[in-house]
């Protein structure tokens, strides 16, 4: 079971229907328009095409299970007194004093570049359950970071 937001719940059924009603008739377009030129076993547009199709089959199927998977939470029964999905927390780098901030979003949520990281990131795994003024310690790529909570909000 996968928990996510609305939005993210809204975008997954979106891109399924970009997928389904646009990308997949396009590409069957090109495998009837392939096909028509002629012989098949050296024909790399024909090739190239039915490839296409199953790599959208495949992320159809995808996004499908995760739809049929996906629990959509509602934020306002979420508290703000510990860390937890869809909560925004923003935390202090004990060593060298940067601050951050981070959502706790779900695997198929997640993009840093929104300030969004994976509920199943070492970082997000050592801030759940944790409150305000809690210090962590997490495993990271680049080293050991000491992190200290600083306030947790709810995603709105």
């Amino acid at each position: 079971m996968e928990y996510m937001s609305q939005e993210g719940y809204d975008k997954l059924v979106a891109e399924l229907r970009t997928l389904e009603n646009i990308e997949l008739p396009r590409v069957r377009d090109a495998i009837a328009e392939a096909r028509d030129k002629g012989d098949l076993s050296e024909n790399f547009e024909y090739h190239a095409a039915k490839r296409e199709q199953a790599r959208l089959l495949s992320r159809i199927s995808f996004k499908q299970k995760v739809l049929a998977n996906a629990r959509v939470i509602d934020t306002s029964r979420l508290s703000s007194d510990s860390v937890q999905l869809l909560c925004r927390v923003e935390m202090t780098n004990t060593v060298n004093g940067r601050r951050m901030a981070y959502t706790i979003a779900s695997p198929h949520e997640a993009n840093l570049s929104e300030g969004k990281i994976s509920i199943k990131s070492p970082i997000a795994q050592a801030l759940l359950n944790k409150k305000v003024g809690d210090v962590v310690e997490v495993q990271v790529p680049a080293g050991r970071l000491k992190l200290r909570i600083e306030t947790i909000t709810r995603e709105a």
